[in-house]
């Protein structure tokens, strides 16, 4: 059957197949405890992918390993960089042979609470997600088959993951180690959380002012960019363009109606990970909020919350300002997600 081979390679990734070894009594691991930040549900964490010391060890390996790509050249680092909140500064992915992707990096901060992937939601577990950026030739243009004989002599990686998992390296490993760390990239420490949860006096009056025009009934930024990662997780059309070469959510849904929708992002971090929007099309925070002010070019499908808002040259200076308050300094430093 012609697609078999992808229905076996599904199956293998969402069962794991069969252990190939069991840990020896030297391989010891031990539970991940997540550091969450007030305000911070727990996230939801697959029962066969619970987090341990070396399974977060090894997913940051793998996450920073050139291996993993076809020409040995870029690793998931090269696109989703620590500085820029795990996002990527170009505006859309360079692979392999400098190959142009189609769509931005989006920011892996917080990833662990998104529910579907990619800006089109198209797949719903981080598991899986990370099958796509190795094997889209736009991208790390590699097979998983080939990154298990490159890293098949590399003692430290197969100790690990003997340790955490039971097995030697295999794809079900390899995929649930590169989830394992990704859900460990938790940003709740900004300017913000010091004022809102924490009751610090750490804003100026513009930042104050700002973070009220998000709240207001003229704004109505927090209808969408909402709760403690400032997401509702949905799909929208911000009227971006009046016609889309990207269809967004269609491609999964096919519902012409979904055309033009892509994810609404979470605001955590958003003043460094620009250029911004699916196709990383808009420059700066000034300009997306300029977009937003102008109510969008009137797509069939724009949101209802798209509309001409009529701000001051203050006020949207004021919106930036807060906006800026959500940069995180502690995590997108924090020497504890790089490699040694």
């Amino acid at each position: 059957m012609k697609n078999s081979g992808i229905f076996i390679l599904i199956l293998f990734v969402l069962q794991g197949c069969v252990k190939t070894d069991l840990p020896g009594p030297d391989l010891l691991d031990f539970p991940y405890e997540l550091e969450l930040p007030a305000g911070f549900p727990p996230p939801p964490i697959p029962e066969d992918n619970a987090l341990t010391q070396n399974r977060v060890a090894l997913g940051k390996i793998l996450f920073h390993d050139v291996r993993l790509s076809g020409d040995n050249s870029i690793s998931c680092a090269d696109c989703h960089f620590q500085e820029f909140a795990f996002a990527d500064p170009n505006p859309v992915s360079i692979g392999v042979d400098d190959a142009v992707g189609v769509r931005n990096s989006p920011s892996l901060a917080n990833v662990a609470y998104v529910d579907s992937l990619f800006w089109d939601g198209g797949v719903p577990t981080l598991e899986l997600q990370v099958l796509a950026p190795i094997h889209n030739p736009l991208e790390m243009n590699e097979h998983i088959r080939d990154i298990l004989d490159k890293l098949h002599d590399d003692q430290h990686i197969q100790d690990l993951s003997l340790s955490a998992y039971g097995r030697k390296l295999d794809m079900y490993v390899v995929t649930r180690a590169l989830a394992a760390f990704e859900r460990t990239l938790i940003s709740g420490n900004s300017r913000f959380d010091q004022y809102y949860y924490e009751g610090q006096d750490v804003f100026t009056e513009d930042e104050l002012a700002g973070w009220e025009l998000f709240q207001s009934a003229n704004a109505q930024c927090s209808s969408c960019h909402s709760g403690f990662n400032f997401t509702n997780n949905s799909f929208e059309n911000i009227g971006l363009y009046e016609e889309y070469t990207d269809a967004g959510r269609e491609r999964i849904t096919l519902d012409p109606a979904d055309n033009g929708k892509f994810r609404v992002p979470g605001l955590r971090n958003v003043a460094v990970t620009a250029p911004y929007m699916h196709d990383g099309s808009v420059a700066t925070l000034e300009d997306v909020v300029e977009l937003i002010n102008a109510g969008g070019v009137g797509h069939p499908n724009q949101s209802e919350l798209i509309h001409p808002l009529n701000l001051s040259t203050l006020e949207k200076q004021q919106l930036v300002a807060f906006l800026k308050t959500l940069t995180d300094e502690e995590f997108i430093t924090n020497q504890a997600f790089q490699v040694e």
